[in-house]
C-alpha cells in the first residue's frame, strides 16, 4: 500500500518506528490544518508563518506522542497538540520580553472545526461564534467583513481576489484594516 493510501494512524505508527517518508506524508497531510489554526491569530508585529512553524512543531510532537489506546483519532489529538503549541507561542510572545508581539487577537474558537467534547461545549461554542460574528459585522465595513470571513476560512489572497473581483492590494488593505479594528474591539473586552 502506498503512503498516500494509508490511514493517519498507520502512517503515525510507521513514523514512530523511524520511517521518514511516513513522517513527511503526515506532515504534508496536516499542513492545511496547521495553517488554518495559525491563521486564527492576528499578531501585531508578527507573522502567521511564525505560528505555522510552531504549529508544525506541535504536529511533529503529536506524531511522536500519539497512542491509539489513549486517543480516539490522530486527527483530534493532532488538532489539540497543534493548538496548544500555537497558544503557548502566543502566550510567550505576550510576555514583556517580546513586546512587539503583545497585541494578538485570538480567533481560535471561531476556527474550531473539530467536535466539541460535550453538547454543552457545542452550544457555548455556537453562541460564541455567533456573538463574535455579530461584533465583526458591526465593526467592519461590508467589504472588510466579507474579505475577513474568506481569510478566516482559509482562502488565499488570490482566491479572495477572484471571488471579489478586487486587486490584491485592495484585499490586503481590507485585511489590515480589519485586523486593527478587531484588535481594538477585542482589546476593550
Amino acid at each position: 500500500m502506498t503512503e498516500s493510501r494509508k490511514t493517519d494512524e498507520e502512517l503515525v505508527a510507521l513514523a514512530q518506528r523511524g520511517d521518514g517518508q511516513a513522517t513527511e506524508q503526515i506532515l504534508l497531510r496536516y499542513k492545511g490544518l496547521v495553517r488554518s489554526l495559525a491563521r486564527g491569530f492576528f499578531l501585531v508585529g508578527g507573522e502567521t508563518e511564525d505560528l505555522m512553524q510552531e504549529g508544525m512543531i506541535g504536529l511533529y510532537g503529536a506524531i511522536m506522542d500519539y497512542s491509539q489506546e489513549a486517543h480516539n483519532s490522530f486527527k483530534n489529538f493532532a488538532r489539540l497538540c497543534i493548538s496548544r503549541r500555537i497558544l503557548d507561542a502566543v502566550r510567550a510572545a505576550a510576555s514583556k520580553k517580546n513586546a512587539p508581539l503583545n497585541g494578538y487577537v485570538a480567533l481560535t474558537d471561531w476556527l474550531w472545526h473539530g467536535e466539541p467534547f460535550s453538547v454543552e461545549d457545542q452550544l457555548i461554542l455556537s453562541d460564541e461564534k455567533r456573538e463574535f460574528k455579530q461584533k465583526m459585522s458591526r465593526a467592519l465595513s461590508d467589504f472588510e467583513f466579507k474579505v475577513t470571513m474568506m481569510y478566516i476560512e482559509g482562502m488565499t489572497c488570490t482566491e479572495i481576489c477572484e471571488a471579489t473581483g478586487k486587486t490584491a492590494k485592495s484585499i490586503d488593505n481590507a485585511i489590515q484594516r480589519s485586523k486593527k479594528k478587531l484588535q481594538t474591539i477585542l482589546g476593550k473586552e
